[in-house]
């Protein structure tokens, strides 16, 4: 059952019990969290108002107590080790999409080469979450109010610090596979990334000659014929100069010297 916010009676600080290879956070000091995505995530958290809870739950996922931490679609269990001998249950759930609404958002992906292209890169677009708003859904919680939060322990002020420690965790996991967010939702990446190799075989088979893009990625913006490298000359020089010498001769003079003059004599009256 999901808890509400009730007077919390006062428990004193505890020191919570060692754990060995518990999932520790990699950052040691400072925000958990690199991406935009997983920075997106703690928002929300952040946005709850508790700091000192989140404080605790931050030195808590720094210390390794969560001992397992699984993401499900709709849903993120894990285990966290505190003062007592029994870890506690945290349970984070969120609503996962159906069928019609990923059908919706695999068109919309679809639709564009350049989603399909990253996605199949193994890359997350940076303005993904649009593509969600464009459907009518939204990628990320936009507030506490979309998740439950759940935890064992005696502790009723929501988040207590073991949800804020997997919170934490979850926003490092989110940077290492920013794909785990859409199995969170319901989609798992392998499914989303089969639907985006079927799309792109379909635009492949429809007018587009040639290879996928997604196989030419490395190559599509290098020139295919060596660009000439434009010779440095000193300052004042003439623009003659600045052209590729040529195996033409006038009366067995270079074309280039027999051409100085008149460049000499064009720069003169321009008063260069």
């Amino acid at each position: 059952m999901s808890r509400g916010r009730y007077e919390s009676p006062f428990y004193p600080p505890s020191t919570p019990r060692s754990v060995e290879g518990g999932v520790k956070a990699r950052s040691v000091r400072g925000a958990i969290g690199t991406s935009w995505w997983s920075g997106r995530f703690i928002e929300v958290l952040e946005g709850l108002g508790v700091g000192g809870r989140l404080q605790r739950g931050r030195n808590y996922a720094r210390r390794g107590q969560v001992i397992s931490l699984e993401i499900d679609a709709g849903t993120v269990v894990a285990s966290v080790q505190g003062s007592r001998a029994k870890p506690y249950r945290v349970r984070i759930g969120i609503t996962a999409f159906g069928k019609a609404e990923w059908a919706a958002v695999e068109e919309a992906l679809a639709g564009n080469a350049w989603y399909v292209a990253t996605l199949l890169a193994g890359e997350m677009p940076a303005d993904i979450e649009d593509v969600f708003t464009a459907v009518g859904l939204s990628l990320f919680p936009r507030n506490a109010g979309e998740l439950s939060l759940d935890c064992s322990c005696p502790d009723w002020e929501v988040p207590c610090k073991h949800l804020a420690a997997v919170f934490y965790l979850l926003a490092e996991q989110f940077d290492d596979d920013p794909f785990q967010i859409l199995a969170w939702r319901g989609r798992e990446r392998e499914d989303l990334l089969g639907r985006m190799h079927a799309a792109d075989a379909v635009v492949g088979n429809g007018n587009r000659t040639g290879a996928p893009f997604t196989e030419v990625l490395d190559t599509f913006f290098v020139s295919p014929v060596p660009v000439p490298v434009r010779r440095s000359i000193a300052a004042g020089g003439l623009l003659v100069d600045q052209a590729p010498p040529v195996d033409v001769t006038v009366r067995s003079r270079p074309l280039a010297e027999v051409l100085r003059p008149v460049y000499e004599a064009i720069r003169a009256s321009a008063g260069c």
